[in-house]
């Protein structure tokens, strides 16, 4: 398929620059087949049944973005995209000049780093100070917003740029369809007889990366790290058991799951993925979806076209653009029925 194929007319008013008033005052695009149905975020646990299985990404977002400058004079912004350990990290760096190994780099006047080396596109630097990378985040780092949101971070970003069950720090990126989850929705969900259960994908900032080529199956897919437990793939098993559907969380739940089964069955794990969903992919382990409305060329419109049919997710999203849904991390949802081929 070529990249043409999955790019889609979008009016910039539809982007979402904030989130709703309310957590979880979004509204539902139901799409079954051809079939649509335009409902809120709060009809959600009525097209669910008991014995259903929801599967979340509990992966934490952290305040990744560093704004210091060169030892040598200049400013410098670094993402960090992957804490390596206590005092390493792998970035993504904005300067005027690319930092060359054994180059210092100071962040909010109070945190000193060694640029080692080069990782293709990312530099790994070591942080010389006792506290940890995480610690070091949490101090002085800003939230890293996505691109599309025109505007710097806010007060108000920390607590709604992450859903309400986060707890495994190592995020860029939210996994943005969990973002209308509340507590209240989530026992709801509990008393409905709804089983949950979690796994952990670190999105980074690949996820926003554009696709630079034109024939689809020549695109290089970022690389993330995954981990799914033991209890994960026992719930897995026992929805299969009971008849209930298994419902991911987002596409990066979606990721988790089907790399953990490339093999076959769904296997307990750490690993790294840079699993690239296309139409013709065959789902192994996930019965529906529940997602945001995803970029024109991106690989996540990608994996939705391969989920719901490629045909169906085209006519959906026309649809949300002529009733104005909102798009992207702050917007509206969608739940995807699995096209069965």
């Amino acid at each position: 398929m070529q990249l043409s194929d999955f790019d889609y007319h979008l009016p910039e008013a539809l982007i979402a620059q904030h989130p709703p008033a309310v957590r979880g005052a979004s509204r539902l695009l139901h799409v079954d087949g051809m079939t649509l149905s335009d409902l809120t975020f709060a009809d959600f646990p009525s097209r669910l049944q008991a014995g259903d299985l929801l599967v979340f990404n509990d992966t934490r977002v952290i305040r990744a973005r560093l704004f210091g400058e060169k030892a040598s004079g200049g400013k410098v912004e670094a993402l960090i995209e992957r804490v390596l350990d206590d005092h390493t990290a792998l970035a993504h760096v904005r300067a005027s000049k690319s930092p060359k190994p054994g180059s210092r780099l100071i962040f909010a006047g109070r945190w000193e780093a060694e640029m080692v080396e080069r990782h293709d596109s990312m530099f790994k630097l070591r942080f010389l100070a006792e506290e940890n990378v995480y610690d070091i985040l949490e101090a002085s780092g800003k939230l890293p917003l996505p691109p599309y949101i025109e505007r710097s971070a806010e007060q108000d970003d920390d607590e709604r740029y992450q859903t309400v069950y986060a707890r495994e720090q190592g995020a860029v990126a939210a996994p943005t369809a969990g973002l209308h989850f509340t507590d209240d929705m989530l026992a709801t969900l509990q008393a409905q007889g709804i089983a949950t259960a979690f796994v952990t994908l670190h999105v980074g900032a690949g996820t926003f990366q554009p696709v630079k080529v034109d024939n689809v199956a020549e695109h290089k897919m970022h690389s993330e790290i995954y981990d799914i437990p033991q209890s994960t793939v026992d719930a897995v098993a026992a929805a299969r058991a009971r008849g209930g559907r298994v419902v991911a969380i987002g596409t990066t739940s979606v990721r988790a799951l089907e790399s953990a089964a490339q093999h076959g069955e769904l296997k307990a794990g750490r690993g790294e993925t840079d699993i690239f969903i296309t139409p013709g992919y065959r789902f192994r382990v996930v019965d529906r979806l529940l997602t945001n409305f995803h970029l024109p060329k991106s690989t996540l419109l990608m994996l939705v076209s391969a989920f719901a049919g490629y045909d169906e997710i085209f006519h959906a999203y026309r649809h949300a653009v002529e009733q104005q849904y909102r798009f992207f991390s702050y917007g509206d949802a969608m739940l995807l029925e699995k096209k069965e081929y």
